[in-house]
């Protein structure tokens, strides 16, 4: 096998075409190598820095939520959640449960209605990541997501596929394709493209965004455009070693069926402005946007395993209010600390896929 294996190579290679690729593929990776490029991270994530560490999305809440934490080991990671809330938008109980290591993370959640919710990723290598997410609902909302990310030397790609299904003789579900790629040390070029079909009955749509990453040493500049009309960009800024600073502007072109006849094309944008303050033993998080929102939260750390949450949200435009407080109680990290000192170790850090 081996022999033949040889022998279909050098039948391969010795071809003046097949070699000529070849010699140039090598070529443009040896150049590529010297550049010393980093890698850009991935299109999800491309303004991360805004979206996810300054501004309030995925932070804010209103009502009352407690979270009761019990942290049983750190290598590997376990640990299990109950959050009590009573809220418009959070279930009145959720249990949840976590392990992960260097190569598996799993997490699963679950409510007092019974709905379920579970994440299992697979490091398969160090630049090989396959991450899969499930949901079962009563109500028959249920979703199925598979994807899988390759992290390269100065690119990431990436395939995700959500609700695939061949079941009813014709592909069906959404799948969404990404490629990032360093081109120089600080500006990073890309695209995403998007297929969907709901049901077989109806012709797929398609959707193509280009997006650019530049980050110097202390700022980060991002922007994406849909090819249907739609640009969002960001701008993220630390002013300080304990204060950030970013701006989220989204403009899109949405058909108007204003008159009698409808047509014609208006404008929708929305500009948010936020700002990230980060104490010794808490973090206040700030926003405004141009739909005349305005925004806060208050974590601070009243004791070592407790953590207060205050979150607040003033829509002058609507004339509401909103207001969420919130207590996180975190056992056995300190305790595993302790033990981990006294044996003269430091406690070890893992390399979760996520």
């Amino acid at each position: 096998m081996a022999s033949t294996l040889n022998s279909l190579r050098d039948t391969l290679f010795s071809n003046p075409v097949a070699a000529t690729v070849a010699d140039a593929l090598n070529s443009f990776s040896e150049r590529r190598a010297k550049l010393g490029l980093s890698n850009p991270g991935t299109v999800e994530n491309l303004a991360k820095e805004v979206q996810r560490d300054v501004l309030l999305q995925g932070y804010m809440f209103t009502g009352i939520k407690a979270d009761l934490t019990k942290m049983f080991s750190v290598s590997p990671l376990f640990q299990v959640s109950h959050q009590f809330a009573m809220s418009e938008r959070l279930s009145p109980y959720n249990f949840a449960a976590l392990y992960g290591t260097n190569n598996v993370f799993l997490q699963a959640q679950v409510d007092n209605e019974g709905q379920l919710s579970s994440r299992f990723n697979w490091r398969w290598h160090d630049k090989f990541v396959s991450k899969t997410q499930l949901q079962l609902s009563n109500d028959g909302s249920n979703m199925a997501q598979i994807e899988n990310e390759y992290t390269g030397d100065d690119f990431t790609a990436s395939l995700k596929m959500l609700n695939p299904s061949y079941l009813n003789g014709g592909l069906t579900g959404i799948f969404v394709g990404s490629y990032l790629q360093s081109v120089t040390s600080k500006l990073g070029l890309g695209f995403e493209t998007v297929w969907q079909r709901g049901v077989l009955t109806q012709p797929p749509e398609t959707a193509v965004s280009l997006c650019a990453r530049y980050k110097s040493d202390d700022w980060v500049a991002t922007a994406q455009l849909q090819t249907q009309g739609a640009l969002s960009a960001t701008y993220w800024r630390r002013i300080s070693e304990k204060v950030q600073a970013g701006v989220d502007m989204s403009l899109a072109l949405v058909p108007s069926q204003a008159g009698p006849l409808g047509g014609g094309i208006s404008k929708e944008g929305t500009t948010t402005v936020g700002v990230k303050y980060d104490f010794r033993m808490s973090t206040f998080r700030a926003q405004f946007d141009s739909k005349g929102k305005i925004g806060l939260l208050v974590e601070k750390r009243v004791a070592p395993p407790v953590m207060m949450t205050f979150a607040a949200e003033v829509d002058h435009f609507a004339q509401q209010a909103k207001v969420g407080v919130g207590v996180s109680v975190e056992g056995g990290s300190d305790e595993l600390e302790q033990q981990h000192e006294m044996m003269g170790q430091a406690p070890p850090s893992l390399n979760i896929p996520f």
